[in-house]
């Protein structure tokens, strides 16, 4: 069925659309008609322009929004850096490269630690990454945990890029500066760089993934001979709807209340506090906005002839480089699916790659990977560096070796998926050391008992391997 049956019901409205040009009023004759910034906007409101590209970016590639608001968004006092006292942040943003330890082994994680006194930004723990968000390149991946809401009168925004949060376990009631967001497990999210919000948990604790663009914004993949429909159709992914709150005094700076605003700025976070909400946009309009999309819509496609196609064809979003077909991001899924290569081996096969995978698990098993104890389960990751080989475990590659090749539906009940990279990624000293969760014998446990088939020479009559020589 390609919708997910959700646990926890959706509560809100959308719109539908990927990168369309959408506008939403929570108010009637909020938005102006026929220009975007009057001499005085409709009801008494600011406008506010939010660019998400620079103002000359080429059309296709121009994402912007207009805000009407209660009050500017410049209206607090200024920053300054947030110490973990004051937040219960420990210092795990990692921004030094030095920091960062690139090594080639594979790594697996047993799934983290679930957090009981931590909320969506002070759970947030980068385990891995590459480049600068001064430089506007690169990436973070991230894991988080939180057992509490954030705080009712606090928001987040990263000016560092656009954040993709892959839900794990538990709902995130997300508030945006553009409406409401209800994502579950099952279903992503995207928060656009700047865009300021909030993190609720009605159902309780939390856990998943987040990867951190710091170039540039995500795409639907070019679909090539595909055609025009497939894998993530644009008219699945749901964009908010205007939502507003009024509490502010008769100015900027006076108000009976105290809102903390957390900016994550170079890896580094700052607060300030202002007496006025920052989630008081009545209305807007443009193509720069947050969004969510649940997986179990994506199209899978794959042979249905012989042989295992390249794991791209999974791809759900993607981050492109400057160069055409390489990506500084993928975010790639392996939903159920059915498998009917005739004499093929049927899971991914085994591969160096110029891409660095990073590996999580949202529900289920994967079918390349053993689980339980010491495996690859839901809530841990993997890593497979810059031409660091990997593949199915010896236990995996048997199964598939040997099993009857009829059509069979594969991770029914399950999903994992894959940051892949063109980039080299280093880890955090909190993802090799402090978080305790690295399987040291992974490699052992995966591929120390795969098993030799190879007959030898003196099974192989009138050969003697010495074709290379004249």
């Amino acid at each position: 069925m390609p919708v997910t049956n959700f646990d926890f019901k959706e509560k809100y409205r959308y719109q539908n659309g990927f990168d369309s040009y959408l506008e939403s009023e929570a108010v009637s004759g909020a938005l102006p008609i026929g220009h975007n910034s009057p001499q005085k906007p409709p009801l008494g409101l600011y406008a506010e322009k939010l660019s998400g590209t620079a103002f000359t970016a080429p059309r296709h590639e121009n994402k912007q929004s207009w805000l009407y608001r209660i009050l500017p968004s410049c209206s607090h006092p200024p920053f300054g850096e947030a110490t973990p006292a004051k937040n219960g942040q420990e210092p795990v943003l990692e921004r030094s490269p030095s920091k960062l330890h690139y090594i080639p082994n594979q790594l697996r994680w047993d799934p983290f630690d679930h957090e009981s006194d931590t909320d969506f930004v002070s759970g947030l723990r980068l385990v891995a990454g590459a480049g600068d968000p001064t430089l506007k390149q690169g990436l973070g991946m991230y894991v988080y945990a939180a057992g509490k809401s954030m705080d009712a009168q606090s928001a987040f925004y990263s000016a560092d890029g656009d954040l993709l949060i892959v839900a794990q376990d538990g709902v995130l009631d997300i508030r945006t500066e553009f409406g409401w967001l209800l994502v579950r497990p099952m279903e992503i999210a995207v928060i656009p760089r700047g865009v300021r919000y909030q993190v609720l948990l009605p159902s309780g604790p939390v856990r998943g993934y987040a990867l951190e663009l710091y170039q540039g914004h995500f795409q639907l993949p070019e679909l090539g001979p595909i055609g025009s429909n497939g894998l993530a159709n644009a008219r699945d992914f749901q964009a908010p709807v205007a939502c507003f709150s009024e509490d502010h005094g008769s100015i900027a700076l006076d108000g009976q209340n105290s809102y903390t605003i957390t900016a994550k700025f170079n890896n580094t976070l700052f607060e300030t506090k202002q007496p006025h909400t920052p989630f008081d946009v009545v209305a807007w309009h443009g193509n720069y906005y947050p969004y969510k999309y649940d997986l179990g819509r994506f199209n899978t496609i794959g042979s249905i002839s012989f042989d295992h196609p390249d794991p791209s064809i999974f791809t759900v979003l993607t981050g492109p480089s400057d160069h055409v077909g390489t990506a500084i991001a993928d975010f790639v899924i392996f939903p159920p699916r059915w498998l009917v290569g005739e004499d093929t081996f049927r899971p991914p096969w085994y591969h160096r790659n110029t891409m660095s995978e990073f590996m999580g698990l949202i529900t289920g098993a994967y079918d390349a990977k053993k689980g339980g104890k010491g495996g690859f389960v839901p809530g841990g990751a993997s890593l497979h560096n810059v031409m660091s080989g990997h593949g199915p475990d010896a236990t995996s590659y048997e199964g598939a070796r040997n099993a009857e090749l009829k059509p069979m539906k594969v991770g029914e009940g399950s999903c994992a998926f894959m940051f892949e990279s063109c980039l080299m990624v280093g880890v955090t000293d909190w993802g090799l050391k402090t978080c305790q969760k690295v399987q040291e014998d992974y490699n052992e446990h995966s591929w120390g008992g795969v098993k030799v088939h190879w007959k030898g020479m003196a099974a192989l009559e009138g050969e003697k391997g010495e074709k290379h020589l004249l």
